[in-house]
């Protein structure tokens, strides 16, 4: 068997280092590109940070972000392999993705049906680490998530509904934060909608990437919608996801503190990732993209700084 490989994966990752017939399905678990499954745990993380403003950790907090961590791999793996299931044919007639491993034959139809449940399966061992409340909204997600593939045929916005089911984490996170409550903190809607602002954000600049495909295959999406007007429509909706997370610190109790160190990751961040990006090079967007792992773990910091600071007091006896 060929060792076929996506043009857009990485070229050195511990993955090469599988037996060879191993590869295709990492790759359909888009292992080799880590920024998914770090883009879909970090509204988890944000969301357990955001509910203990006022309280600070817990250790059944780290409990949590390990069955985030595990279950954001497995799942945004199984996503992946979803998508490529219900995408091959679309994936044959474009360029970035046509050495996938489904549309360049390097894994069979009814094998990546197998990977998928083995994939579920291990989201099942992280959903069942999590409290009841945690796991009833977790699972209010899936019909989404099984949508979401479908959107770019019937919306021009299949990005916000990439948002929709790749924020979800932080209504989890808050979920499992509060289970002794039994009510999702109001703090974590906030934070959801912020999420999802961001996702458009990031997935237009990814989506750049593909307009010329998209187009003469007939595939939708805002980076299509807003033309040449991407760059002002995807500023806007960072500064919304800025403001709403402004706007869930302070519903949880957070100073300014927060929101100054959010003004700070939108000036010295996210500016310079919008304006480093090139429509007419692909390779600025696809690096663009990559730089919002960095943005979101500045987020995550910003809203974590306040629990932390509650946390380690005690321990410095002030």
């Amino acid at each position: 068997m060929t060792d076929l490989k996506p043009a857009d994966a990485l070229k050195q990752h511990w993955t090469e280092a599988l037996p060879r017939t191993w590869k295709p399905f990492a790759q359909l678990s888009r292992l080799d590109r880590p920024i998914g499954w770090q883009l879909l745990l970090l509204p988890c993380l944000m969301g357990i940070a955001v509910a203990r403003t006022g309280y600070g950790f817990y250790w059944e907090d780290a409990r949590f972000a390990l069955a985030f961590l595990l279950g954001a791999i497995a799942m945004r793996g199984a996503g992946c392999t979803y998508n490529d299931i219900l995408d091959r044919d679309i994936d044959a007639k474009v360029e970035r993705t046509r050495l996938r491993p489904l549309p360049s034959g390097a894994v069979s139809l009814k094998h990546a049906w197998a990977w998928l449940i083995a994939q579920c399966l291990v989201g099942l061992i992280a959903l069942l680490m999590l409290p009841t409340m945690a796991q009833i909204v977790s699972l209010i997600a899936i019909p989404l998530v099984a949508l979401y593939p479908l959107m770019k045929r019937i919306t021009w916005w299949p990005q916000a509904w990439l948002g929709i089911v790749f924020s979800w984490g932080a209504l989890v996170g808050g979920a499992a934060s509060s289970y002794q409550t039994g009510v999702v903190p109001l703090e974590a809607f906030a934070l959801y909608a912020g999420c999802i602002a961001w996702t458009i954000g990031y997935d237009t600049i990814y989506a750049l990437q593909d307009r010329e495909d998209d187009a003469l295959i007939g595939v939708r999406s805002t980076a299509r919608l807003f033309a040449g007007q991407w760059r002002t429509w995807t500023t806007v909706f960072y500064v919304a996801a800025l403001v709403l997370w402004t706007a869930a610190a302070a519903a949880g109790g957070a100073g300014p503190i927060v929101a100054t160190a959010l003004a700070l990751i939108g000036a010295l961040l996210i500016w310079p990732m919008l304006a480093s990006v090139d429509d007419k090079r692909p390779e600025t967007a696809l690096a663009a993209f990559k730089h919002n792992a960095i943005i979101g773990a500045a987020v995550l910091l910003g809203f974590a700084l306040e629990p932390i600071w509650r946390t380690l007091r005690p321990m410095l006896g002030v």
